[in-house]
């Protein structure tokens, strides 16, 4: 009930004049609890341009925060009316502003371990470029460390299209060990890395697995998933791990790379040799010092086969679900609930039947979390193994309601419309990720190109109502980078540049956005509390690097953020906002880290050295290097956009232009 006092407070306010707009006095009032003193943000971001993806106020150009949360969104004159003597404003000097970016499916806990001993080549653009990185990183590796290309990044981002061959591994590597995953449908090891692990002529085939050998039954360097990638987890686990410290630090620094790219809340699907809760300490103890930078909501993923029914039940028992706070939670169970109920996703080799065993050991399983009313998350690829889960629920359903438990589906690149009806009907939800990004030409070359267009069909999942939403699965088979995941919603390409999707299946832009930012909230259960930039929600923002609405499609991948905001915090500044960042990190820990040098996606460290290829659009790297003396007046020095054009005379806005396209003379 709302004091006297509360209430003479609130009336205060709606006094502090006709300055105050009635917009962002309702937003502050609807809950009639303020008072004067509440009303007072701690900062003020003011003078952008802020798309709020609330329906009720869709622009605005200022926003007040407090203790976190936004607590009004506005016009100038609104929001600065609020000001108090200590209230800071930050001038966002006509900017775009988005929502932060929340990632629905990703694996930061153990990224976050791994991060600093970690060569990524997440959208290198070059395999010769990717290889001199590699020979570098080789150059200041001490033994016995090894140096990991550990996943994010597929052969068809090479203008080359092909990884390297392990004699070329082996040539800028003799003695040091060289791990390679390729997304999880191969490994590459030179011979020293061979050597560490210990594989030999005598070394049994893993089950679901290959490891090549040569005529004289000598493995190769080549492990093959087929399609189970057991192997490639178990022989990448046998390297040596960091201190814990170092852990800490490396965690740091991936969640800095996160912020760089915009992201300020995800939710950690777990993972294989991911332990609960021993693989958690690190995470926890950033929790607990208030260094979280990413919101992270965690789901528990059992560990070992036919012991998963007592994983859970030990869980449930010692695990509230929603345990945390709002920087670090539990989130419920997955996405491995069964280890009989895994589909693989390695689109080179052919669909896996699960095994007759699956039904009964899912619904043990799935009983279980029915009755402590955790939600779950079930990685599942392809539609027959949806289908035979959706049975499972549908019974466990008949006798315990599962209405109000936010259960889903991860990936479901080949789920059928009756499936996605059947989830809808049953209180579900569908997590997509963009790992045909980064396997379209896999599964094109298999099964047609005809069959992906829509893998998944994320309209017409839109268009039923079910719940969906958007996330990378990083950062082995996708990349972290959730730009890329936004291209591929609204181009319909992969990486490689493969357009898989008919325009009457792809996104607008709004739509996408919003598949990252409040579609994702009903997945962690946390509808109305993050996902817009609203008053009462969350204060996560993001000031995209360029104009998200604006730019060209071929550039959307290449967006960064200039300014993330989390909880009202700045936790990375760039460019003119690189003076307010609150987010200072130690150097990345050991000093031969390959973060020390490349720093992340696309080499961005070093912009005029590995990363020279990698940070732009081809189109704007041929512009950027032209040589040539006949500087376009319409185009510049981007003559390939203009020969790559109609030429329609009549157009004044088009080839010619009013005045004149002068690249035909180039």
């Amino acid at each position: 009930m709302t004091s006297r006092r509360k209430f003479l407070g609130a009336a205060s306010t709606l006094a502090l004049g006709s300055a105050l707009g009635r917009n962002a006095v309702a937003e502050i009032l609807r809950t009639g609890e303020s008072t004067v003193t509440d009303s007072v943000p701690e900062i003020i971001f003011r003078n952008g341009q802020i798309t709020t993806l609330d329906h009720a106020n869709p622009v605005a150009s200022a926003v007040a925060i407090k203790d976190g949360k936004f607590l009004a969104v506005g016009s100038d004159q609104e929001i600065m009316a609020l000001a108090g003597s200590a209230t800071r404003v930050v001038d966002l000097k006509r900017r775009s502003v988005l929502p932060g970016l929340f990632d629905n499916h990703t694996h930061v806990i153990r990224g976050g371990l791994n991060y600093n001993l970690e060569l990524r080549w997440d959208g290198v653009r070059s395999l010769a470029d990717a290889m001199d990185m590699l020979r570098r990183q080789v150059a200041i590796t001490p033994a016995p460390q090894w140096v990991r290309v550990v996943g994010g990044f597929t052969e068809q981002q090479f203008v080359e299209k092909r990884l390297p061959t392990i004699a070329e591994i082996n040539a800028v590597a003799p003695d040091t060990p060289v791990f390679l995953l390729h997304l999880y449908d191969r490994a590459l090891l030179n011979g020293a890395a061979l050597r560490a692990v210990g594989y030999t002529k005598d070394t049994p085939e893993p089950p679901g697995g290959q490891i090549t050998r040569d005529a004289n039954g000598n493995p190769t360097g080549l492990l093959l998933a087929k399609p189970n990638a057991m192997i490639l987890y178990a022989t990448l686990a046998k390297g040596p791990k960091l201190p814990f410290d170092y852990q800490v630090n490396s965690t740091r620094h991936f969640m800095r790379e996160l912020n760089r790219l915009g992201v300020t809340g995800v939710i950690d699907a777990g993972g294989g040799f991911q332990n609960y809760p021993d693989d958690y300490a690190v995470i926890q103890k950033l929790a607990d010092e208030g260094q979280m930078t990413v919101r992270l909501a965690y789901n528990l993923f059992t560990q070992k086969p036919k012991e998963e029914k007592e994983d859970f039940l030990k869980w449930t028992s010692s695990v509230k679900y929603k345990q945390g706070t709002d920087y670090f939670r539990h989130n419920g169970a997955g996405e491995m609930l069964v280890f009989s109920a895994a589909d693989f996703e390695d689109f080179r080799q052919p669909r896996p039947d699960m095994p007759p065993e699956m039904e009964g050991e899912l619904e043990e399983v799935v009983r279980i979390l029915a009755q402590n009313k955790w939600p779950w998350r079930l990685h599942a690829t392809y539609d027959e193994t949806i289908t035979r889960a959706l049975d499972v629920f549908e019974k466990v359903n008949q006798d315990i309601p599962l209405a109000g438990i936010n259960w889903f589906f991860d990936h479901a690149e080949t789920i059928s419309e009756k499936s996605i009806d059947r989830i809808a009907a049953l209180g579900g939800g569908i997590a997509v990720q963009h790992r045909m990004a980064y396997q379209g030409e896999y599964f094109v070359e298999r099964y047609g190109a005809r069959a992906a267009e829509a893998t998944p069909p994320v309209k017409r999942m839109l268009e039923k109502g079910v719940k969906v939403s958007a996330g990378t699965d990083a950062t082995r088979v996708a990349s972290y980078n959730p730009w890329v995941s936004l291209s591929w919603m609204v181009t319909g390409k992969t990486v490689g540049g493969l357009g898989l999707y008919p325009r009457a299946n792809l996104l607008d832009r709004e739509t996408a956005l919003r598949m990252w930012t409040e579609n994702v909230a009903w997945f962690s259960n946390e509808e109305g509390k993050r996902g817009r930039i609203q008053a009462g929600q969350f204060a996560d923002l993001i000031v995209p690097s360029k104009d998200y609405f604006t730019v060209p499609e071929d550039e959307i991948s290449f967006l960064t953020s200039d300014l993330t905001v989390v909880g009202g915090r700045v936790v990375y500044g760039a460019g003119d906002f690189a003076p307010l960042d609150d987010n200072p990190l130690p150097p990345a820990m050991p000093d031969w880290s390959p973060t020390r040098t490349f720093k992340g996606y696309g080499a961005w460290g070093e912009p005029e050295g590995a990363g020279r290829n990698s940070l732009a659009p081809l189109r704007a790297q041929a512009a950027a290097s032209c040589g040539c003396a006949s500087s376009c007046g319409l185009h510049g020095h981007d003559h390939a956009r203009a020969w790559a054009s109609n030429a329609p005379v009549s157009d004044a806005r088009s080839f010619f232009g009013a005045l004149g396209c002068s690249c035909w003379a180039v």
